[in-house]
């Protein structure tokens, strides 16, 4: 694992785990993850999740979003942040994006996004507002954190993108939540649902569902 600092677009300096393939095992990646964690998490909670991707051949960078770990504005900086500046963390995925298809020739359509809670929905925007991207799996993504409001990107969506929703019922609202935005899913995306009776919220649930991890290779493949 490599730790990188990326520029994104409005100045803030980036921090990112990458993970690149086993030449030994791979001639080249099978596809290119981006990892964007919950709050207060960092890069790291997606270790084990993108270890093994990396065994099975997939690259990925996990970032950690401005105002968290080792980028501009940690630790803790987050807590200050106004909604409007949560909102400006859809840069720091773009960033994440801009290095792989620079530096790492990835192609737009071998890129997955994988989000937790605000993770989620900035995942969610992601490919919302860029269709050349095709695919998300989101982690208790909520009806609108901080701002970042999912009823309307996912109705955004069009024919060609998947996403898979992930949630859990002690989590609060948020499998209620998740079924909404699943039924507002427009008809021509392939969409896939799977609401556990416990296991938390965002990466959470993959601690606490060691089932999820196939289901999420599955959904991928």
């Amino acid at each position: 694992m490599e730790n990188i600092f990326l520029k994104t677009k409005d100045g803030v300096k980036i921090a990112a785990n990458y993970r690149n393939i086993d030449i030994s095992k791979y001639q080249q990646p099978i596809g290119w993850l981006v990892l964007t964690h919950m709050m207060p998490a960092t890069k790291e909670s997606w270790n084990d999740l993108a270890e093994e991707f990396q065994n099975i051949g997939y690259e990925s960078i996990a970032i950690d979003l401005r105002g968290h770990g080792q980028s501009d504005g940690g630790p803790k900086d987050y807590r200050k942040f106004s909604d409007e500046e949560h909102q400006k963390s859809i840069l720091d995925l773009e960033a994440g994006v801009d290095y792989l298809i620079k530096n790492r020739q990835a192609a737009p359509d071998k890129i997955y996004f994988i989000g937790a809670s605000i993770g989620a929905n900035l995942s969610l925007q992601y490919i919302s507002e860029h269709q050349e991207f095709k695919t998300a799996i989101l982690l208790s993504q909520g009806l609108n954190y901080r701002g970042i409001k999912t009823e309307p990107l996912i109705k955004n969506l069009q024919s060609g993108q998947k996403v898979l929703f992930v949630s859990a019922r002690d989590d609060g609202d948020n499998a209620e939540e998740n079924q909404k935005l699943y039924g507002l899913t427009p008809a021509s995306v392939i969409r896939k649902i799977k609401i556990y009776d416990s296991g938390g919220h965002g990466t959470d649930i993959l601690q606490n569902q060691a089932e999820l991890l196939n289901l999420i290779i599955e959904f991928i493949e």
